[in-house]
């Protein structure tokens, strides 16, 4: 097939300096999952090894070339929540799907990812605090740094809120810019 050859030049490009290489993984009719860059099939299990060591990837339709990652991802997720240690309450699960729908749907998905990420960076520098210590030397140092503690989730919080009021400015702005083009005023 003449696509052919283009497919694979696109999977075989040079990663740019900003952006590492995409893992590109294919979804076959059968449900298989097939790794281009080992060339064999995979199961879900092993992407979530790769998401898990933070390999950058992408799910294509191996027919249509439709892109199923945010699907695969999902999917995972709900295996570990029906396995044996949940990471959302029946809640939290709620209330996202209560956003579904509503004004604002736009706004919670980046509120939540600028909030996970800040909690993954203060994750980040624990770590690095932490190397080289053993289990001992962990636990003294938990009880020690206590301020430490209070004062990398102080930071946490303090970005959570930041990013709460940027939220509240930028729907702010979208109300102000919508009531001014159906003639509204404020």
């Amino acid at each position: 097939m003449y696509t052919y050859p283009r497919r694979i030049a696109v999977q075989t490009k040079k990663p740019s300096a900003e952006k590492p290489a995409q893992r590109v993984i294919k979804k076959y009719p059968n449900r298989r999952l097939y790794d281009t860059d080992t060339s064999t099939y995979i199961t879900l299990a092993e992407v979530k090894k790769l998401v898990m060591g933070s390999q950058a990837l992408v799910v294509r339709d191996a027919k249509t070339g439709d892109d199923l990652t945010r699907s695969i991802l999902l999917q995972i997720i709900l295996e570990e929540e029906a396995g044996g240690a949940p990471l959302f309450t029946e809640q939290a699960l709620a209330n996202i799907i209560r956003f579904y729908g509503n004004t604002m749907q736009s706004f919670i998905g980046p509120y939540l990812e600028k909030n996970m990420q800040a909690f993954v960076d203060m994750q980040t520098k624990l770590t690095e605090q932490s190397k080289g210590m053993s289990p001992e030397l962990w636990a003294q140092f938990l009880t020690m740094q206590s301020p430490m503690m209070q004062g990398m989730m102080g930071s946490y919080v303090e970005q959570s809120k930041n990013v709460f009021v940027q939220m509240q400015e930028q729907m702010q702005k979208q109300t102000e810019h919508l009531l001014g083009t159906i003639g509204g005023k404020r």
